[in-house]
C-alpha cells in the first residue's frame, strides 16, 4: 500500500511553513538592527571608544595645566616679594 504525502499550500519550498520562513527572516532582521545601534549608534562601542580617548587626552591636559598653573603661582608669589609694602 502506498502513502503518498501531501505538501499543504502554506509549505515553502524547504517544508516549513511560510510563518515560520517570515518570522525567522524577522528575527534576523531585528538581530541585525539591534547588532547595527549597539556598533552604531548613540551609546555604541565606537563612541565609547572616542569617549576613552578624549579621556586619555583631557587627562594628558590637566597634568600639563596643573604643571603650568604651579609654575605661574610660584612666579606671582615671587613677583608678589619684590611689590613695597604700604
Amino acid at each position: 500500500m502506498k502513502h503518498s504525502v501531501r505538501k499543504s499550500d502554506a509549505d515553502g519550498i524547504t517544508g516549513f511553513s511560510l510563518t515560520t520562513i517570515l518570522l525567522t527572516l524577522l528575527g534576523i532582521l531585528l538581530f541585525g538592527m539591534y547588532v547595527g545601534v549597539l556598533m552604531y549608534g548613540q551609546n555604541s562601542l565606537t563612541v565609547l571608544n572616542q569617549l576613552k580617548k578624549e579621556k586619555s587626552h583631557l587627562s594628558k591636559e590637566e597634568v600639563s595645566l596643573k604643571a603650568q598653573n604651579q609654575r605661574l603661582q610660584k612666579e606671582f608669589f615671587e613677583l608678589k616679594q619684590l611689590e613695597p609694602k604700604e
